[in-house]
């Protein structure tokens, strides 16, 4: 079923039924970022996988499909049966489209967000990156929101505002690179489109740039980005994924809402509560093994555990509990605003009306009965 007007497409697994009209699904999609994420975690561990399975629901990865249609709705969330963890652009991209979705939990785990140069840039603080040229990922036109590039300037406004500075102080400059397409959970035998690692970290095209003298410094974040940093001797210009000042540290990473697609939430609202209930348990246990918790998060994302503490800080594993809290919302609802300020997005939507509080009620409920 596909319906241009609503962005709405309803696609199955091979030897399943179609489902979209019916109250009880056999399979259920799921799919979430390489990030520190409690959804991860219950993925990782199997919880999800037996969780759904008491209900007779199989859970199927969309980063898995051979199928562009289906991977593509990590980015669109257009499947009807199903969730998503990670970053918030595509999810808030496919809100502001038209897509009908709802917010049923939020994760913060902040981490390290920072302008990096090379030491003989002469680049020691945030105010001397004025009149410099600050690279920007950008990715060809394809109909799919860029977030790469959203997640670039928000950290680039955030270190200019430090310093009483604007992106009119600098020289943005646009660094291009194909889409190569939504990686799978696991490395595929014999693909050498990223030489065995089961995605293609960021970062290569700013540093090549900054190696070819093509700019001057670049904006970069969590693991990968403090990897980076070490592997280069960066000089770090500005950092602020720990500022205090929540406008600051909001971007992609931060927070990471769960979402559900509108037709799960309406005809299973008793299934969303047994996920929430199933990845929240996840923040229990993670205290409990804090050293296996993050062993987990850097498996997922492909760094060494040292460079989780690093980028994430020693309470990592304590920040893996699903919430509705106020400070949450109103930190999705400024990043809505500045995503739709520089066009990210086609429209405004009210965040409070995103959000379905329910779920996590009945959730907490059952935990507590």
């Amino acid at each position: 079923m596909s319906d241009s007007g609503n962005h709405r497409i309803s696609i199955y697994p091979p030897n399943f039924a179609s489902i979209a009209m019916s109250t009880t699904p056999t399979s259920v999609w799921y799919t979430r970022c390489p990030a520190p994420t409690p959804l991860s975690l219950a993925a990782q561990l199997g919880w999800l996988d037996t969780a759904f399975g008491a209900h007779g629901v199989a859970v199927t990865s969309i980063r898995d499909s051979k199928d562009p249609a289906v991977r593509d709705s990590h980015f669109t969330h257009v499947l009807d049966w199903s969730f998503r963890q990670g970053g918030n652009i595509p999810p808030i991209w496919a809100r502001s489209g038209g897509r009908k979705t709802r917010v049923v939990g939020i994760t913060t785990t902040d981490e390290f967000q920072a302008i990096i140069a090379l030491p003989d840039s002469g680049i020691r603080t945030a105010a001397g990156l004025k009149g410099r040229r600050i690279g920007v990922p950008r990715k060809p036109a394809d109909g799919i929101v860029d977030f790469q590039q959203a997640t670039a300037l928000k950290g680039i406004v955030s270190a200019l505002s430090l310093a009483d500075l604007t992106a009119k102080d600098v020289e943005l400059v646009y660094i291009d690179s194909p889409r190569l397409g939504l990686p799978p959970s696991q490395p595929v035998a014999g693909d050498s489109t990223f030489f065995g690692l089961n995605r293609r970290l960021p970062y290569g095209r700013e540093v090549l740039a900054l190696a070819r003298g093509q700019i001057d410094a670049f904006f970069v974040k969590g693991a990968e980005g403090r990897v980076l940093a070490n592997q280069i001797g960066a000089t770090v210009v500005s950092e602020f994924g720990f500022h205090p000042d929540a406008r600051i540290r909001v971007n992609n990473g931060t927070p990471r809402p769960l979402t559900v697609d509108p037709l799960f939430l309406e005809q299973r609202p008793d299934l969303v509560a047994e996920l929430i209930g199933t990845v929240n348990r996840i923040g229990d246990w993670a205290e409990a093994h804090p050293d296996d918790a993050v062993r987990f998060i850097a498996r997922e994302i492909g760094v060494a555990e040292e460079a989780i503490w690093a980028a994430n800080g020693p309470g990592v594993h304590r920040h893996l509990r699903l919430t509705l809290a106020e400070d949450e919302i109103m930190a999705l609802a400024h990043f809505k605003d500045f995503l739709l300020e520089w066009g990210f997005i086609p429209a405004d939507f009210d965040v409070a009306g995103w959000i379905a509080p329910d779920p996590l009620k009945e959730a907490l409920h059952r935990k507590a009965a």
